[in-house]
């Protein structure tokens, strides 16, 4: 069988809004997919063939604490690219050398003009050699994470410890159906395991199972073929769908140019606990699953599976 591909980068003629610290909306949650990716592509033009001449440690430790060997090493080190893999943003050197970061739950990574006042809690600053730039790592509560690797290969096998399932665009069929059809644990806890798909988190899981009708109760060896199938296009929509909007304002979530997500206003079942289903108009309903807040509508995503 062949894999399944997504389109879900389609035409929009939305605008994304440009939606300015004072404005955001308080979401609890972490940085998912969208979010990343939103950093990752505002920082590759700012970013791409950038040399680092300085690295200060300003604020208080992350949780696993900067290596000042790593300092040393990353000075005029050239950048050649910037990527993704899940939740994590990859910076590559030149030089093969590997700088990996997790946003944590508040994490902002973003480039800044040297004379910008520093915020409280910056954790790492790059000075770059373009025009008095900075690139900046602040996490308030410190759940974020910096590291570097000497290589790909020490980078990948840094990845394969994890086991981290495949990205959400180019899911294999035969998989999906397979590990789902395997799997005794609901659908809930199912998409948050990184080892199933990567990338998914409390907000997109809820969104997706939304969209596809599907009960985040159910157990993911109910789905049918068909369901399964629907699942998977959902999820890549729903991400698709806020990658386009910046991703969603989460606390102290901004891009990598500083501006703030905007699909927070496009959530159908995330946070509206009570609020009429847009489908149906009975109150969207909160439970906990997999120890998370878990949104759902009773009516549209019914816990039995409809006729087959």
């Amino acid at each position: 069988m062949g894999g399944i591909v997504i389109q879900y980068l389609k035409e929009t003629k939305k605008r994304t809004k440009k939606t300015s610290q004072c404005d955001r909306v308080k979401v609890k949650g972490m940085p998912e997919l969208p979010e990343v990716e939103t950093v990752v592509r505002d920082l590759i033009p700012l970013l791409s063939l950038k040399t680092v001449i300085k690295v200060e440690v300003p604020g208080k430790k992350l949780r696993r604490p900067w290596d000042p060997v790593w300092s040393q090493l990353l000075v005029n080190q050239t950048i050649e690219k910037v990527t993704r893999r899940g939740k994590w943003i990859i910076i590559s050197f030149r030089s093969n050398v590997q700088l990996l970061i997790h946003l944590g739950m508040t994490g902002q990574l973003c480039v800044f003009n040297q004379s910008t006042p520093l915020q409280s809690h910056t954790n790492l600053v790059f000075s770059l050699d373009c025009k008095a730039k900075e690139l900046r790592f602040r996490d308030i509560r410190r759940f974020g994470s910096a590291d570097v690797f000497l290589s790909q290969e020490a980078l990948k096998e840094f990845f394969d410890s994890r086991e981290l399932g495949p990205e959400p665009f180019n899911i294999p069929e035969d998989y999906w159906v397979n590990t789902l059809a395997k799997s005794s644990r609901n659908l809930k806890a199912f998409l948050l395991n990184q080892k199933n798909i990567t990338g998914v988190g409390n907000i997109y899981a809820d969104e997706s199972l939304y969209k596809s009708g599907l009960n985040p109760s159910r157990k993911a060896m109910s789905l049918s073929k068909k369901e399964a199938l629907l699942l998977a296009k959902c999820i890549g929509e729903v991400l698709g769908s806020a990658i386009e909007n910046r991703g969603s304002t989460i606390k102290d979530y901004v891009g990598g140019s500083g501006l703030m997500g905007g699909y927070q206003d496009e959530f159908q079942a995330y946070g509206r606990t009570g609020e009429p289903c847009k489908k149906c108009g009975q109150p969207i309903k909160k439970i906990v699953l997999a120890g998370r807040s878990t949104h759902f509508c009773p009516i549209c995503q019914p816990k039995k599976p409809r006729t087959r």
